[in-house]
């Protein structure tokens, strides 16, 4: 909304600073913050509540694919990353190593124990293939032990030089799928259903709008056949990669001797795969639905999908007030909203009404609604939907509505602020995504200054120096090949790049 002299409840805009805008929402929201650790952060139990609903609705979808979680070490023995050259290239900057197993006070000071160094070092995971791997060479024996398929939630370490909160940490959470199969047309099945998995969940549970799609070769997982993702268009036009899947073909199984004896009694390689997602995700959510007064948080993923605060003034009402919410609260629990009871909170901290109200503003609560002493005699409440906070003379729109109607509606009004968020966002996805640009020199202009947005392009899907050229290219413009989209239009001219035949398209944009 832009009203002059309008104030709103974040420090910053949009508009003004982005990134600062970004920060101000993490911390406004009660998300993360800093850790005192560098690259690592706190999340807070409204962030954390947040992650909660992604791991509940994620973890349902992938169990009903038939995977089964379980947990494997967060240290893993150097020497099982130096079987797979590619992998530990691919992640050698970026790994935490556990030398000593104990400290020692020298000359006054803690410091490692010279005699207790490791006789291996240890890598603090980055991804758990190795050690998967490892396993599945254990448990795979014959061609009835597969497909294997497993999933595990944990926590993993990448040391990052620039961080973000939950874009782009040092520690951060996710979920790691990892599957075993007999045959390549298996694996790549999977790798597909993940993809699938991953776009059905950002587009339904976080109504975030997607493109999925292959990434280009230089953008492949360290050791992958092929590496597939879900990119997401941010309000300032960047991409965000928010989940990915990837085809690790026989290597990984190679390396690691994960082999079978088939039906007909000769031993076989299997096919693997692996697939994850991020607390990055939560990231994304703020980027794609947050606005200059905080977070708008989609229904679906909200710790609490209605927020009741009563308006208590230390008088004789308060008691009334409290017990008319408490009953409302009540009769909301009852009803069920995307297949599950609708989440409830009443706040009961004695703070003012107004920075009560304020503070849900900024965390995002899809629903709050207010109650006084008026309401009560009433046998009103006072809602305000966070996805239309103002009315159009800039005033927040709170509408006086009965009880009893309000509590009817509220399953209703949640799904429409569902696809309300949705709506919005793949309404700015499709505006910001051109494909008219037929040259380097117009991609180019397509960028210059902050114009936002994705361009998608003919690709003539080069390899080796010729690819090289065209990453040298785009680093210099400051922008990367996101995905090849799976529904692109065919692929009809020359390649912008290098002229040849183009085979596909390919999304150019900058990113996170």
């Amino acid at each position: 909304m832009s009203i002059p002299n309008f104030k709103h409840a974040l420090p910053v805009t949009r508009a003004q600073d982005f990134a600062a805008w970004y920060q101000a929402v993490v911390s406004e929201a009660d998300l993360a913050e800093e850790s005192g650790v560098r690259g690592s952060m706190v999340i807070r139990p409204w962030g954390y509540g947040i992650w909660e609903r992604i791991q509940k609705l994620m973890d349902a979808r992938i169990k009903a694919a038939g995977v089964e979680n379980c947990y494997f070490p967060l240290f893993i023995p150097l020497s099982y990353f130096a079987k797979e050259a590619d992998h530990v290239d691919g992640f050698a900057k970026e790994m935490a190593v556990v030398t000593h197993h104990r400290l020692k006070m020298i000359d006054g000071k803690l410091s490692p124990d010279p005699e207790a160094k490791l006789e291996e070092p240890l890598i603090v995971r980055p991804t758990s293939e190795t050690i998967i791997g490892a396993a599945m060479a254990r448990w795979v024996q014959s061609w009835r032990d597969l497909p294997l398929l497993v999933n595990q939630w944990a926590n993993v370490v990448r040391w990052e030089m620039r961080t973000r909160m939950f874009l782009r940490t040092t520690e951060f959470l996710w979920q790691e799928g990892h599957t075993a199969h007999a045959t390549a047309e298996d694996a790549r099945a999977e790798t597909m259903r993940a993809l699938e998995m991953y776009r059905d969940f950002a587009e339904t549970a976080l109504a975030m709008p997607v493109v999925a799609g292959e990434k280009p070769e230089n953008e492949r997982f360290p050791g992958a056949v092929a590496t597939y993702s879900i990119e997401a268009m941010m309000q300032d036009g960047k991409a965000l990669q928010a989940g990915t899947s990837h085809y690790l073909g026989t290597g990984f199984a190679e390396a690691a001797g994960i082999k079978y004896q088939d039906a007909e009694g000769g031993q076989q390689f299997a096919h693997t795969t692996s697939w994850g997602t991020t607390t990055r995700m939560i990231g994304g959510v703020i980027m794609v639905h947050g606005d200059d007064d905080g977070l708008r948080c989609p229904p679906m993923i909200a710790p609490y999908q209605v927020v009741i605060v009563p308006m208590l003034r230390d008088n004789d009402e308060d008691a009334a007030v409290l017990a008319y919410c408490e009953d409302l609260a009540r009769a909301l629990g009852e009803v069920d909203v995307f297949r599950e009871p609708l989440r409830v909170l009443l706040d009961r901290k004695p703070l003012k009404a107004s920075n009560k109200r304020w503070a849900w503003v900024k965390k995002g609560a899809p629903i709050i609604v207010e109650v006084g002493g008026r309401d009560v005699a009433g046998g009103n409440v006072s809602v305000l939907r966070r996805d239309r906070l103002y009315n159009e003379t800039g005033k927040t729109a709170s509408a006086i509505v009965p009880r009893g109607d309000f509590v009817a509606s509220a399953a209703e009004t949640l799904r429409d602020i569902q696809a309300s968020l949705y709506g919005e966002a793949k309404t700015r996805l499709d505006a910001n995504l051109r494909r008219d640009v037929t040259d380097k020199a117009a991609l180019a202009a397509a960028f210059a200054g902050d114009k936002p947005g994705w361009v998608e392009v003919e690709w003539a899907k080069p390899t080796g120096a010729a690819l090289d050229a065209v990453e040298e290219w785009l680093k210099g413009e400051k922008l990367t090949l996101r995905n090849t989209p799976l529904d692109a239009a065919p692929a009809t001219g020359q390649c912008i790049f290098t002229g040849e035949k183009a085979v596909e398209r390919v999304i150019v944009g900058r990113s996170y």
